[in-house]
């Protein structure tokens, strides 16, 4: 996906409260949905979205599938960002 698909999936708080939780490891979807206020289908949505964004990776063990953060398109988006900025020199 690109960057504006990117910048979308983060820019939903529930989203981003997700791979905050993420930060700390690989969780399973049942240990995502008990930390928040929210149905299993709202995060399972939730999750589909930032799979698709490739921001965060599934792997399948056994009975349960693991979410974990795909920190490398992270580093493509402050690249990016970065870049924005422009020279320090002026040009």
């Amino acid at each position: 996906m690109g960057m504006s698909e990117t910048l979308k999936a983060i820019s939903d708080p529930a989203r981003r409260e997700i791979l905050e939780l993420l930060k700390g490891g690989r969780k399973t979807a049942g240990e995502i949905s008990s930390k928040f206020n929210l149905t299993n289908a709202t995060v399972s949505y939730h999750l589909s979205h930032l799979k698709k964004a490739n921001l965060i990776t599934e792997t399948k063990q056994k009975n349960y599938i693991y979410y974990e953060l795909n920190s490398s398109v992270f580093e493509d988006v402050l690249v990016w960002i970065y870049s924005l900025g422009g020279n320090k020199d002026g040009k």
